[in-house]
């Protein structure tokens, strides 16, 4: 398995295509700026279904990413994938559906037995240590880190930027990891309390926070600038974690198989039925898995794409306007790991939907890095658009209260407000002949006054997460300034 650029000058640029798993784990973006892709997605068929369908989740992750990664042993990865998916590991939140199971399926309202009608469920996937969604790719990724770096002689120094989980989950994730230090980027005073107090309160000494006067675009953009400084990313050897980091996506892909076998047991097997699977969407990271995986060949007949106020991603879709907002123009809101105007991983669904058209890509993200937009409405791949099986929605402040009050009240179940925008949204496109398949994105207990104002009282802790605010937290808050983070990187770097 090869990797490209998407936006490689040649087929064969050497210092941006054809390179390994391990050689573009560490790096995050290519040195031409464009995010890495496999130059061909692996497929997979009827027989890779029904011999999947039954194997615990750390042997479906060891199967999904051996079609993906070929300079690992297979034994090797084996062993990762078994250290990293426990029930000791992904223990914590409700996970109560299904004794010992790694992402849980809720079914809300089970689908119709022997008419193949669709039901509604929740993937469970914020049971591991910083109760997100994150926590299923981050906490393998520390672990590849670790493999790779020990195997290579190497240290890194990751950069990265959060909106809320993604922070969190990379910390808990690196946390005392051989030959890793991270440097996490958060927009100040911008996420919950909750989410705060996770990432700040850690005392690890590989482990530093920064929080920027500004929004989680302004932080990625510093990252990406960072990551572009080619002589200062090859000095201070500058990784990354979000989700412009390949193996982060490549990880996600193993719970839409694991969704998939879950919410077609109902239906006596799988057959070739299809199921849709509606996503929180701010950065693109996530429902771009789910796009790889259906390219693979998983039988998913639509992607619900989900979006708060901040609705860059709901235009496109709509009218095939991408307009990245400015700062001033992204507002705070009450589902704030999703306050993004700048989609990161957009990119590489775009390079699918042109055709794999590198100058084309580098054409649009001209436009788009020099703060402007692009409109593929009256191109022909925007005609194609529905062959991916895209959809998308935009859910608010009101969406988001009214869907908990009503997901307490009819199924007695308290979900976070960036499910609960999923929830609205893929509700609005459920048919009869497909069930449809929500993400969870945390568990409410991170957005405690979202849900008292939804439901009057505060959400259950998990063991261990009380009194999480009142910790000592250690964190250095700086102006959006590119120099004056490399300045830090310098000075905790030995």
């Amino acid at each position: 398995m090869r990797y490209i650029s998407t936006r490689a000058q040649t087929a064969g640029a050497a210092d941006s295509s054809n390179r390994t798993f391990s050689e573009i784990l560490l790096g995050g973006l290519a040195p031409d700026g464009g995010l890495y892709l496999p130059a061909r997605y692996p497929r997979i068929d009827e027989s890779d279904l029904a011999q999947w369908r039954e194997l615990s989740y750390a042997d479906l992750a060891c199967a999904v990413l051996a079609r993906f990664i070929d300079d690992i042993p297979l034994d090797d990865l084996r062993t990762l994938t078994h250290r990293t998916y426990t029930p000791a590991i992904y223990g914590n939140g409700r996970n109560d559906s299904a004794a010992g199971e790694i992402t849980p399926l809720r079914w809300l309202e089970p689908p119709a037995q022997g008419r193949g009608e669709g039901g509604l469920a929740i993937l469970e996937l914020s049971n591991g240590p910083t109760l997100a969604f994150k926590d299923m790719a981050m906490q393998l990724l520390g672990n590849l880190f670790e493999y790779v770096l020990e195997r290579n002689g190497e240290e890194i120094n990751i950069l990265g930027a959060t909106s809320g989980d993604t922070g969190s989950s990379a910390e808990y994730a690196m946390r005392g990891k051989r030959g890793v230090r991270v440097f996490m980027l958060s927009p100040h005073q911008r996420m919950s309390p909750f989410q705060r107090a996770q990432m700040y309160s850690l005392q690890d000494p590989n482990i530093y926070n920064i929080a920027v006067r500004g929004t989680f675009d302004d932080a990625q953009d510093i990252v990406k600038a960072v990551s572009n400084d080619q002589a200062f990313k090859t000095r201070y050897r500058i990784g990354a974690v979000n989700s412009i980091n390949w193996a982060r996506v490549a990880a996600q892909v193993i719970y839409y198989f694991k969704g998939y076998f879950a919410a077609t047991r109902e239906l006596g097997g799988s057959g070739g039925r299809q199921v849709a699977f509606a996503v929180p969407s701010g950065n693109f990271g996530n429902i771009c898995a789910g796009h790889i995986a259906r390219m693979m060949g998983l039988p998913i007949g639509r992607l619900v794409l989900a979006t708060n106020e901040n609705d860059v991603l709901d235009e496109f879709f709509r009218s095939g306007v991408y307009r990245p907002r400015a700062t001033s123009e992204t507002a705070a809101t009450s589902s704030p790991s999703m306050d993004i105007s700048k989609a990161s991983n957009f990119e590489r669904f775009v390079f699918d939907l042109v055709g794999r058209d590198p100058d084309l890509i580098r054409q649009l993200w001209s436009q788009v890095d020099a703060g402007g937009s692009f409109d593929l409405s009256s191109m022909p791949c925007f005609a194609r658009l529905p062959d991916f099986g895209f959809v998308s929605g935009r859910s608010t402040h009101a969406d988001r209260l009214a869907t908990i009050r009503r997901t307490h009240d009819r199924y007695g179940l308290v979900i976070d407000p960036h499910t609960a925008d999923g929830l609205k949204v893929g509700s609005e496109y459920r048919t009869a002949d497909m069930p449809m398949v929500v993400l969870e994105t945390a568990l409410p207990a991170k957005f405690e006054a979202t849900i008292v104002e939804a439901l009057g009282h505060r959400p259950d802790r998990p063991a261990g997460m009380e009194g999480l605010e009142t910790l000592p937290q250690r964190v250095e808050v700086m102006d959006v300034n590119v120099n004056q983070v490399q300045r830090f990187i310098a000075r905790h770097v030995q």
